[in-house]
């Protein structure tokens, strides 16, 4: 199948959105939004729960017709008043970009005296990366990141794109949500293979902040393997490369990294940064490959269908996401339990320390047992 002509009928993320969450990563204090006083209502507020300031013009029918420059303007004054900010972001919505509202021009004339990131950008685009590549474009032409950084940048957003389209939510026309398969069966199964001594793997390969909850899956594991007296049998990846990374997507790796010395959980391997998830896989792969290609299992939590399959063959593959479009992929791929943290994504925002995952949850309460 040529995955290039498939038309994706189910909705997708917004470049709109991505736009908002890119600038969360570069420490932006307040995001403007130049649109509706509805775009993006719901990771508007969101983003408020981690420490960013998402206000709107909101632009109203008069603002549609006659343009929404002066607000815009008076706007950037009032929130530079209100918040005292170090860095701002402006993000263009789909109303204000048809109208053909020029961000630049209306900055130019508020003439703040610190960075502005400007981002011309709507909902139209069939990859929500559009959306990061502009706000980070922005990010360089302001000088808030370098040339190096941002084709790094861009590199990953590329292989994230191709990771969607092989085996995620882009792969075909329609996919039907699921909550994967129970909790409590998959928790039993991965205690049978404990106590029977089986050698496993977990390898969390985490997108950004997601990796907060994933994380706990990893502590579960190895909590439940060293309470067996196994704790040797598990070997423990993750993509946690503390010096990789926008500002805020290093101080997640930094925060988990500390968690997981606090509960005495080594992490055997460092597969990536966290935002290295599209290319982490690999890396996780070529290293069963050389050193661990005759162990049993894998717990694989974060973004599962990143990691190719040819080295994790003879092994029985448990994957944990918090996409429930993720499901099916994942089975048709060869992955025998996958199971969906659902509402993973709010309860990770804001936060700086590992949060209890549903299914860690279960995994102790099953080892009770």
């Amino acid at each position: 199948m040529n995955t290039e002509n498939i038309s994706i009928i189910h909705p997708r993320p917004s470049s709109i959105v991505a736009a908002l969450y890119t600038l969360r990563d570069l420490n932006v204090d307040v995001a403007i939004l130049h649109g509706p006083p509805g775009c993006s209502f719901k990771h508007a507020r969101l983003l408020e729960e981690d420490g960013i300031h998402v206000v709107t013009t909101a632009l109203d029918d008069s603002g549609f017709v006659f343009g929404g420059h002066d607000d815009l303007v008076d706007l950037i004054k009032k929130v530079i008043d209100m918040f005292n900010p170090k860095l701002i972001g402006v993000v263009g919505t789909c109303a204000s970009m048809i109208i053909g509202e020029e961000l630049h021009e209306a900055v130019l004339e508020a003439n703040p005296d610190i960075p502005v990131i400007e981002v011309e950008v709507h909902a139209g685009y069939r990859n929500n990366t559009k959306g990061v590549v502009f706000a980070l474009e922005s990010a360089l032409d302001a000088g808030i990141i370098d040339e190096d950084e941002f084709e790094r940048q861009k590199f990953l957003l590329e292989e994230a794109t191709m990771v969607e389209k092989r085996h995620g939510a882009a792969s075909r026309e329609y996919l039907a949500p699921s909550r994967g398969d129970v909790k409590y069966t998959v928790a039993k199964r991965i205690i049978e293979l404990l106590k029977a001594g089986k050698r496993g793997i977990t390898i969390m390969n985490a997108k950004k902040e997601t990796g907060y909850m994933f994380a706990d899956i990893t502590v579960a594991v190895t909590e439940i393997a060293r309470q067996f007296g196994v704790e040797q049998k598990v070997v423990n990846m993750a993509n946690l490369d503390e010096t990789l990374g926008l500002p805020r997507v290093r101080h997640h790796a930094e925060c988990i990294l500390k968690d997981f010395k606090e509960h005495g959980i080594e992490i055997h391997e460092i597969i990536g940064g966290m935002d290295e998830y599209p290319i982490a896989g690999n890396v996780a792969s070529k290293l069963i490959g050389e050193k661990y290609s005759d162990y049993d299992f894998a717990v694989i939590t974060g973004v599962p269908h990143a990691l190719p399959m040819e080295n994790l063959s003879g092994m029985e593959l448990i994957s944990v996401t918090n996409g429930p479009r993720q499901v099916l992929p994942l089975k048709e791929m060869g992955h025998e339990h996958v199971i969906v943290e659902i509402d993973l994504h709010p309860k990770t925002l804001g936060v700086n320390h590992i949060v209890e995952s549903e299914f860690g949850a279960t995994l102790r309460e099953v080892a009770k047992e």
